[in-house]
């Protein structure tokens, strides 16, 4: 049985590590930073890594300020976290959540 993890991205960055979290686990939930307006047109954009997560199925959650908004992550089931250049800080409740770990993949 695959893992459960919660992955939390936003950047192009990040977008390699979330690809092998969903060949390698079972991504129950991508948490990642709110959408864009973006260009003189002021269009919507999404970040890369809610693209990724649509493009497999797997559900998104955006919260402006996570601290805000911990109850939706720990809803869900994990075994482990991944975080990988998120851009909000985690708070304890949510770093004590899964099973196993939370883990933080950084570019250094």
């Amino acid at each position: 049985m695959k893992p459960k993890v919660i992955f939390m991205g936003t950047p192009d960055f990040a977008v390699p590590v979330l690809e092998k979290l969903i060949e390698l686990t079972d991504v129950v939930l991508v948490v990642t930073q709110p959408d864009k307006l973006v260009g003189r047109k002021q269009e919507l954009r999404f970040s890369p890594i809610k693209e990724k997560a649509i493009e497999n199925n797997i559900k998104v959650f955006q919260p402006v300020k996570l601290l805000n908004e911990i109850n939706e992550v720990l809803s869900y089931e994990a075994d482990l976290i991944v975080t990988c250049a998120y851009g909000q800080i985690l708070p304890e409740e949510i770093l004590n959540h899964p099973k196993i770990a939370p883990i933080n993949v950084h570019a250094s």
